[in-house]
């Protein structure tokens, strides 16, 4: 595929572009209506930052609710009062909203929105050699969108009723009932059309990053030189773009059940001892609809992590990433495959069995894609020139948890094995390690790494220190004892084990002992907040590229101008992985220096 130039990469355009750009703006003008992509990857990440605190400390209420059944705790008063929490104790209908709440920041809000929406927007355009994204217009309606779809999502927590209550997945037929529990109720409705929100923005979004990479390259950024950051984020988009309808059609359909009387998801129902009206419907078509995209929307979030941790790792490692096309062959092979194992979440939905043979098989047959990227950064990893900064510690810390996360996940791609675990903390501990910690710290990584880019300024390296080990530990602390949890039958989403004699004593130690690590690691992340804000005003100033990285981002100037470069556009000439290449008088050689005589491209 020929690489497309931008309009504005002709080399007398360039200085009158960029200048054109530099008037005073306002207040108004630069951080609400920015057609800037760099700007709008600082709301998108701001935004995920406030959610990820939410999302968090609704975790701590009802692990602390767990942990210590009928307990008073000031910590949750203050979040909560009388209504929810009378007398500091979780009540029930609250502790079903907070579990769904949660999942659903987690998922959605902190690690689509937060990771594809900050990082896409960033680097996109700059590791491309573009002035911009393809429509300015459209990135800042998908922002706008976002916000708005985070603000409803918050909103339902204020509602009489309370916040939706039927889990992050909001299975119908509760969630289609406002009648059967308080959570189904306004704050369902809220659930709904806040999704519908925030799929939309996700949908401009995606459309415009794979417009952007398509048609918007630089001079000689040709497919095969592309970072493998762009390659991650560009996949997830068309993941994206083909999932997030099929989720558009499964919300409309139960919301036309909710209030336009349809049966999609009702079959006979009695409720209160009456007949509904509805019948002929199936809870199962949900289902179907929803892991459709519910698997998918596993690697959407993890592709970009997959991306920032190769790049992280070949720079830090100051080799070149090995393997180069087999990393992009295993992206790919991802992508495609996530569409064919959705039906491995309905194991125990009566399925046939031999349907859920065939999706035990296609669940399997993914992990070897997912092992060839391990395997490239192990040995990408092996005898490299290795720098430890805190990037490179939560890169290394998320290929760990992915590896252990992946482990788990052949048990529960197992049919046999998965209906003995199925809806217990196994299942828990096994998603939140494969692609909540992994993404998590991908994300972290991403934001030490590319803070200088974003804001001119270094992060403290002790703090960040500091956030990684504490934060490492208090993951393997949570989730490892969340295993025997589930594989001693423990269920997930219970409000209290105090009337299950089974689940007594070790079970309640474990459960202590994870509620223990959960607080640490939310100790952890105050460590990053002030790190982070604080380095924003106070840090130490940037250089142009401190990380000696070969990739296009470093080479334009720390100052923000729209437009990016002052002039015209830089030139490639080779892959982005040419670190300590023999002859040359330096470790790294970037993309912009020309090829010399009978020198190779790698990534030819």
């Amino acid at each position: 595929m020929s690489a497309v130039v931008h309009p504005q990469a002709a080399d007398n355009s360039g200085h009158a572009h960029a200048d054109l750009h530099q008037h005073k703006q306002s207040f108004v003008s630069k951080y609400i209506f920015s057609h800037d992509h760099k700007m709008i990857s600082k709301q998108f990440l701001i935004t995920a930052i406030v959610m990820a605190w939410v999302a968090m400390i609704m975790s701590i209420m009802f692990r602390l609710q767990i942990a210590y059944p009928g307990e008073s705790f000031a910590f949750t008063h203050f979040f909560l009062g009388d209504k929810w929490a009378p007398n500091g104790v979780l009540s029930p209908s609250m502790f079903l909203g907070l579990v769904t709440i949660h999942g659903t920041i987690m998922l959605f809000f902190v690690l689509t929105g937060g990771l594809s929406g900050t990082f896409a927007n960033l680097l996109i355009p700059l590791q491309i050699g573009a002035r911009d994204m393809a429509s300015g217009f459209l990135n800042m309606l998908s922002a706008w969108f976002f916000m708005a779809a985070s603000v409803m999502m918050l909103s339902s927590l204020f509602v009489e009723s309370g916040p939706a209550a039927g889990g992050w997945t909001v299975y119908p037929p509760l969630s289609v009932l406002p009648q059967a529990i308080p959570g189904s109720g306004t704050g369902m409705t809220l659930w709904l059309f806040s999704m519908v929100l925030f799929i939309i923005g996700s949908l401009m979004g995606s459309l415009n990053y794979i417009a952007t990479v398509l048609n918007l390259r630089t001079k000689g950024m040709r497919m095969t030189r592309l970072p493998l950051t762009v390659w991650g984020l560009f996949l997830t988009a068309i993941v994206g773009v083909l999932a997030f309808p099929v989720l558009v059609s499964a919300v409309v359909l139960l919301i036309m059940d909710r209030m336009l009387g349809t049966s999609f998801y009702l079959s006979e129902i009695y409720i209160a001892g009456e007949a509904l009206d509805n019948m002929g419907g199936s809870p199962i078509l949900y289902e179907h609809l929803f892991w459709f995209l519910g698997h998918p929307e596993v690697y959407i979030v993890i592709l970009p992590a997959f991306g920032i941790s190769s790049e992280i790792i070949s720079t830090m490692s100051r080799k070149p990433i090995f393997g180069y096309r087999a990393m992009i062959g295993s992206l790919m092979a991802i992508s495609f495959m996530s569409f064919l194992v959705w039906a491995h979440h309905m194991f125990i939905t009566g399925m046939n069995p031999f349907l859920g043979a065939v999706f035990s098989f296609t669940t399997m047959l993914i992990a070897v894609p997912s092992s060839i990227k391990v395997f490239n950064y192990i040995t990408t990893l092996w005898r490299g020139n290795i720098i430890f900064s805190p990037a490179m510690l939560f890169s290394i810390g998320m290929v760990s948890t992915f590896i252990v996360g992946g482990l788990t996940g052949i048990i529960v791609a197992n049919a046999a094995l998965d209906i003995q675990v199925h809806d217990t903390y196994f299942v828990v501990a096994h998603f939140h390690m494969v692609m909540g910690v992994s993404a998590i710290f991908a994300m972290m990584a991403a934001v030490y790494h590319w803070f200088p880019r974003m804001y001119g300024r270094m992060m403290n390296t002790k703090l960040g220190y500091w956030h990684f080990w504490g934060t490492m530990i208090a993951a393997y602390g949570v989730f490892i004892p969340m295993h025997y949890v589930g594989i001693g039958g423990g269920p997930r989403r219970y409000y209290e084990y105090t009337e299950f004699p089974m689940f007594q004593g070790h079970f309640m130690d474990l459960n202590v002992m994870i509620t223990v690590f959960a607080c640490v690691g939310g100790l952890m992340q105050i460590i990053f907040t002030y790190n982070f804000f604080h380095s924003i005003w106070y840090g130490q100033k940037a250089v142009e590229n401190p990380w000696h990285s070969n990739t296009l981002e470093w080479t334009a100037p720390v100052e923000h101008l729209h437009g990016n470069w002052p002039g015209p556009l830089p030139v490639v000439h080779r892959w982005p992985y040419d670190y300590s290449k023999p002859g040359k008088p330096d470790d790294f050689v970037p993309q912009t220096v020309p090829l010399e005589e009978g020198e190779e491209d790698e990534g030819n």
